[in-house]
């Protein structure tokens, strides 16, 4: 029993977390543990809710850490033999996740609050709780590898086999302590893999569909979950009118607040013009929004704040890595400098809608470097 180690999965009650979960066991030779995480009273904001999983709105619920997930995970627990437990993190969840969606949002940037959750609840509260119950390391269904380099003692985080279901870009702020606790079974396989080991042990959740909104947001509209969030907390998002100009700076309309816009919206801008227009900019400190051709929306340098070095980068260093501005964003050859508050990026070739408040996340082939938030498109 001296070589038996025990392992706290993280179960979601989706798929991936519970096929995680069942290699976990099958491999025999660590103790396995069960935890899912409460982060969010999903009957809070009823004004958002209707009947039968759908917002008024009649958008369908299809959102991660639900109360039918709760029992799913449950019930695979049970299916698998191993202990289970629900560890209620909501308290910390709304500090560093919700109430900052909302500043951002306000100052007219467009936050990921999954990567938010990912740093800041899903490895750093989850690998301390799983310590605290007597568990060595954590696991979890992300698509990612991790290697450690045996001659610095260092982690090191690397794309998943699956490119289509890399993870990567939302685990770019976790820490080498935290690494060190951390396993991602599913890295070495592709989606489909996981499918068919999910039937052929015969999962309960082995046909589930994949979660795909936010989880505290059950209609999908950012605007309205933060107008209901602000009525909630007895206070109001304290936007006003605003001017929607044009990048020569003409004034084509007005706003009711930053917050109703994003770098490289299209459509819902309140007024008709006889060409296309972006989003190419929001001025929170003049609370205007910028508007433009979607040529204008190429840029090429910004800076970027809370740099996250996963492998050592030096202050004034400079590499030459492939950046992501976004989940679905296609990784772009750039110079990357670190600075000392953050680091300084300059694509080859400009990228189209660099978003204040998105995840930059700096590859090497396919090592994660590190990554930050974008702070300033210059």
């Amino acid at each position: 029993m001296g070589d038996v180690m025990t392992t706290a999965i993280a179960m979601s009650g989706g798929v991936d977390s519970s096929t995680a979960a069942a290699l976990l066991v099958g491999n025999n030779s660590d103790r396995v543990i069960g935890l899912t995480m409460q982060l969010w009273n999903q009957r809070r904001l009823p004004s958002l809710l209707g009947v039968e999983g759908e917002s008024p709105s009649g958008h369908a619920s299809g959102r991660c850490c639900s109360l039918d997930d709760v029992y799913d995970a449950r019930r695979v627990a049970d299916f698998l033999g191993i202990p289970y437990y629900v560890v209620n993190f909501q308290e910390r969840f709304e500090q560093t996740v919700v109430r900052p969606f909302v500043e951002q949002y306000l100052t007219g940037e467009t936050p990921i609050p999954c990567a938010h959750c990912n740093t800041e609840i899903k490895f750093e509260q989850f690998v301390k709780t799983a310590l605290e119950i007597g568990a060595e390391r954590i696991a979890t269904g992300h698509y990612a590898r991790l290697q450690r380099n045996e001659a610095t003692g260092r982690y090191r985080l690397f794309r998943s086999v699956d490119t289509t279901k890399d993870q990567t870009y939302f685990l770019f702020g976790l820490t080498q302590e935290q690494l060190s606790h951390s396993l991602f079974p599913l890295g070495d396989l592709t989606k489909e893999q996981v499918r068919a080991i999910a039937r052929e042990r015969k999962l309960p959740v082995a046909e589930k569909a994949e979660s795909q909104e936010i989880c505290f947001v059950p209609t999908g509209s950012y605007r309205e979950f933060i107008e209901a969030y602000l009525a909630e907390q007895g206070k109001k998002s304290g936007e006003q009118v605003g001017e929607i100009v044009s990048t020569d700076g003409r004034v084509l309309a007005e706003h009711a607040g930053v917050h109703h816009y994003t770098v490289g919206q299209r459509k819902g801008l309140g007024f008709a013009t006889g060409e296309p227009l972006y989003v190419i900019q929001i001025d929170r400190a003049e609370n205007r929004v910028v508007v433009g051709k979607n040529e204008e929306l190429f840029l090429q340098r910004f800076a970027a704040r809370d740099v996250n070095w996963i492998r050592p980068v030096s202050e004034g260093e400079g590499l030459t890595a492939q950046v992501k501005i976004r989940n679905k964003h296609v990784a772009a050859p750039a110079r990357v400098e670190a600075t000392t508050s953050g680091a300084m990026v300059v694509f080859l070739e400009p990228q189209r809608a660099i978003t204040p408040g998105q995840a930059a996340v700096f590859y090497d082939g396919d090592e994660v470097v590190g990554g930050g938030w974008i702070s300033k498109v210059l």
